[in-house]
């Protein structure tokens, strides 16, 4: 996701080195605040689940500190394209086109490009959260491409 060389665009490393601060600092509101984003509450006229929110919350303040600090990191800076290559089973690639957590250009349409054969299917409107707050579309997708 780091812009650079091979990755011309990527987020800068300011991006990241902001939520590396979050997290090191006020990770409680830090979290809260993402859960906006993160799930498109921020978006005109999205109707806001304050229970969807504090699920993600308390999740977030669940996790380690160290993980989430150093994770940061490891989700940013990999590059995993020759992972991605190396992917030979029937995969499906289910990306929002409104993520603005990992904008879909630079994660989802890149990922079902490398991965051979895989399906690309993408959620009009939808954000990062999608699986949890668009869970009934998503599964009943996901158990689609199971079955088939």
């Amino acid at each position: 996701m780091l812009k650079s060389d091979k990755n011309p665009g990527g987020l800068p490393l300011s991006v990241f080195d902001e939520i590396r601060a979050g997290v090191a600092g006020d990770r409680s509101q830090f979290w809260k605040d993402l859960s906006l984003p993160f799930f498109g509450y921020n978006r005109p006229g999205a109707k806001i689940s304050e229970g969807v929110r504090e699920n993600f919350w308390l999740q977030s303040m669940m996790g380690g500190i160290k993980g989430e600090y150093d994770c940061v990191k490891a989700f940013s800076e990999t590059d995993f394209n020759d992972d991605l290559k190396k992917i030979d089973v029937p995969t499906l690639v289910m990306h929002g086109d409104d993520d603005q957590i990992v904008p879909f250009p630079d994660a989802g349409a890149l990922t079902a490009k490398i991965v051979k054969g895989a399906q690309l299917k993408v959620y009009k409107g939808y954000p990062h959260g999608m699986p949890i707050i668009h869970a009934d579309e998503i599964n009943k997708d996901l158990l689609a491409f199971i079955r088939s």
